[in-house]
């Protein structure tokens, strides 16, 4: 099995760290014993979420995607990976005018 990981830095709050690994709990320990040079400067790391995969290519094309901009944006807003959002509320979009169709179905205009 493989699992893309989403950590989060307990002494700095807006630093998260995403991977891939076969060996989750091998992984997070080295994470905290500093000996992953990417993360060792945010120590310690806190597991917020994983996603566990039978195929390994599905694992690391998930993990690429979740590094990206929009796979990003991706993790802030689903619940999946809620931990991006540091306490923090998602604005709230404003208030839309509904208009009616027609045939009588409501549809919102933006």
């Amino acid at each position: 099995m493989n699992y893309v990981y989403i950590l989060h830095s307990t002494e700095f709050p807006d630093r998260y760290y995403v991977g891939v690994t076969s060996d989750l709990k091998s992984r997070l320990a080295k994470h905290n014993a500093g000996e992953v040079s990417h993360t060792s400067k945010y120590l310690p790391w806190s597991l917020k979420t994983y996603l566990a995969f039978s195929d390994e290519a599905q694992a690391f094309a998930f993990e690429k995607y979740l590094k990206s901009a929009s796979g990003r944006a991706f993790a802030k807003i689903k619940t999946l990976a809620a931990p991006f959002n540091s306490g923090r509320t998602l604005p709230q979009p404003p208030d839309q005018t509904i208009a009616t169709r027609p045939t009588g179905s409501r549809v919102r205009l933006t």
